[in-house]
């Protein structure tokens, strides 16, 4: 089922919501930059088999709009926060790749009575350096210069392993399609919000719950081993490689990443309050 809701300050947020009603700890997914909530359709399908599965538009991106002023990664974390009420959902495993990982951390951050299990994806806790709010900057360039396409061009190989690249270009375009999907607007404010957000690093060691983190091994934006050493600051958390992916590695590596989660959620057991 799709829906749209209409946040406190007239925005409007997109989301899928699928998958059993039962006690099972409902999953939220959030998705990366500059992509929209279609990176989880295998997510969807798989664990949508056997618990309630969420997956929304962050601000901005997909059918989602961006409303007035600018947008803050915090802010996409109160965005999902309003989803949760919206949907009478008091706790949720909350899983975030790359920039939905950052979301994730807000949540985290900013409520975390609402977060039942953590999964993070191919992200990492610490603000921007010089160099990456310089990398920033030229992406903000590059799309207003030359639009979405560019952006695209620019992102791909970063966001693909070396073996997608090589050996799956259906793979390859279906990626390029979604990221050329991205309005101008919304990547300009997603990498504001990114260059912008907070530094995590402190919320490591008081995460509370169960937490998984999964790495693409070809991974180059956020590497295995920068990734490894996050895993070992939160608390009993278990860390996941998958081999012959790169960042999106819930795309590449579809199968291997549900079966992860499947277990992870699994094992966590049901008996959560899903409202």
């Amino acid at each position: 089922m799709s829906g749209t809701l209409t946040l406190p300050d007239g925005a409007r947020m997109a989301f899928t919501d699928s998958g059993a009603r039962d006690d099972a700890l409902p999953l939220v997914m959030l998705h990366a930059f500059p992509l929209h909530r279609g990176m989880w359709a295998s997510q969807l399908a798989a664990c949508g088999l056997v618990r309630r599965c969420i997956a929304p538009d962050l601000r901005g991106f997909g059918e989602s709009t961006l409303g007035d002023g600018p947008v803050t990664m915090d802010q996409m974390a109160r965005d999902v926060v309003a989803l949760l009420d919206h949907l009478a959902i008091e706790r949720a495993a909350i899983a975030g790749l790359s920039m939905g990982g950052y979301v994730a951390f807000g949540i985290v951050r900013q409520h975390p009575e609402r977060v039942g299990a953590l999964i993070l994806a191919d992200t990492r806790a610490a603000a921007d350096g010089e160099e990456a709010r310089m990398k920033r900057a030229d992406l903000i360039a590059l799309a207003r210069a030359e639009g979405s396409e560019a952006v695209a061009e620019r992102q791909l190989p970063g966001l693909l392993g070396k073996t997608t690249r090589a050996q799956r270009p259906d793979l390859v375009e279906a990626t390029r399609r979604m990221l050329e999907s991205a309005s101008v607007e919304a990547i300009v404010a997603g990498a504001e919000a990114l260059r912008d957000r907070p530094d995590s690093t402190t919320l490591l060691e008081s995460i509370a719950v169960p937490t998984l983190v999964i790495c693409g091994a070809e991974d180059t934006v956020t590497q295995p081993r920068e990734m490894r050493e996050m895993a070992e600051r939160i608390p009993g958390s278990r860390f996941v490689l998958l081999e012959e992916a790169g960042h999106l590695s819930n795309v590449e590596q579809s199968d291997r990443f549900d079966e992860a989660v499947t277990e992870f959620l699994d094992e966590i057991g049901k008996g959560h309050p899903a409202t």
